[in-house]
């Protein structure tokens, strides 16, 4: 398999990120600004699924990140391998604006998430945030329901790009559900995924009570948040925590081998179905059936990469893709 040859990246000084203080006016200030919101139809075919208006993210130098692209697959690494990964004030900044930054990207069809050194993410770095400046809690309360989550990033659901993580080693508090964010879960053989936040009276704030019992069911997903007891690879991949485990050293390498075959697909219909998909959680039979069907017909309808697709089938030829099928 090629080796993963990224790309130069575009320097920029980093922006001025800050944790939302005690007075209102701080707080506004501090929350990384987004003005993206979904255009709400006025028809099955009002807009391709998966297009948003707004201000894409500008590129910019990480601290506690590495972001690399390698044609259309883009590689995001947990940089704090001293703290196996641990999520600071500024790396949860760093992630927010990352994950936007591969929203935006056209460029960008397939997102491989992973940690350097031995862990993919040991959670939120405790030490970091027991020296937290104790803020005004209702400020705080307004902060993180009009931010995308605790961690800035936790409660995204507006990214229709197919996801993989790459995990070694530990993957657990946050770590695990930065896991539970990929769509797809490749795990090495000494992975180890586990609520541990329990030992220290933390909370799962960045979505493992809605993400983890969608993955492996409300029963396990229940016994593994109470008790907080680790989960070895093995278990992980019987319980559909994992899709894959492959051996020790070799999870980064089978997922970018993964994220090129989906990047090589016709992207359109990958992104209208991850749509669907995502927003029919908790939705009736009816709605989720309506949904679909939205979906679809505006595929059909504004996509000449689908109505190319069938043509392709009844002439018995190779497609030839416009835009890469989006």
């Amino acid at each position: 398999m090629a080796p993963f040859s990224p790309r130069r990246p575009t320097t920029r000084p980093s922006p001025p990120w800050s944790w939302p203080s005690a007075r209102a006016a701080r707080c506004r200030r501090s929350r990384p600004r987004s003005c993206w919101t979904w255009t709400k139809p006025k028809g099955p075919c009002a807009r391709p699924a998966g297009r948003l208006i707004g201000r894409p993210a500008e590129p910019v130098d990480y601290h506690n990140l590495k972001y690399e692209q390698d044609d259309h697959v883009v590689l995001l690494t947990y940089d704090r391998p001293a703290q196996r990964n641990a999520i600071s004030r500024e790396m949860n900044a760093e992630l927010h604006h990352a994950w936007q930054r591969f929203r935006d990207d056209d460029d960008a069809f397939v997102l491989v998430i992973t940690g350097a050194g031995d862990a993919f993410c040991a959670g939120w770095d405790l030490g970091d945030v027991s020296e937290w400046p104790e803020p005004d809690w209702e400020e705080f309360r307004r902060h993180i329901f009009n931010s995308p989550g605790a961690c800035g990033y936790s409660r995204r659901v507006d990214v229709f790009k197919p996801v993989i993580a790459a995990v070694n080693g530990w993957a657990v508090a946050a770590g695990l559900e930065n896991a539970l964010l990929a769509d797809i879960r490749i795990a090495a053989e000494n992975a180890v995924f586990g609520a541990l936040e329990r030992r220290w009276n933390i909370v799962a704030g960045d979505g493992m009570t809605v993400r983890l019992p969608l993955t492996v069911g409300y029963a396990r997903a229940m016994e593994m948040i109470i008790t907080g007891r680790p989960v070895d690879a093995a278990e992980a991949l019987r319980i559909g925590l994992a899709n894959e485990v492959v051996p020790e050293g070799k999870a980064f390498e089978r997922a970018l081998e993964l994220a090129r075959q989906i990047a090589r697909l016709p992207q359109g219909a990958i992104r209208s179905d991850k749509e669907a998909l995502v927003r029919n959680v908790g939705r009736t039979y009816e709605e989720q059936l309506r949904q679909e069907a939205e979906l679809t017909i505006s595929m059909f309808m504004r996509r000449d990469s689908m109505r190319e697709g069938a043509r392709a089938f009844k002439g018995r030829r190779q497609p030839d893709w416009p835009h890469h099928g989006l």
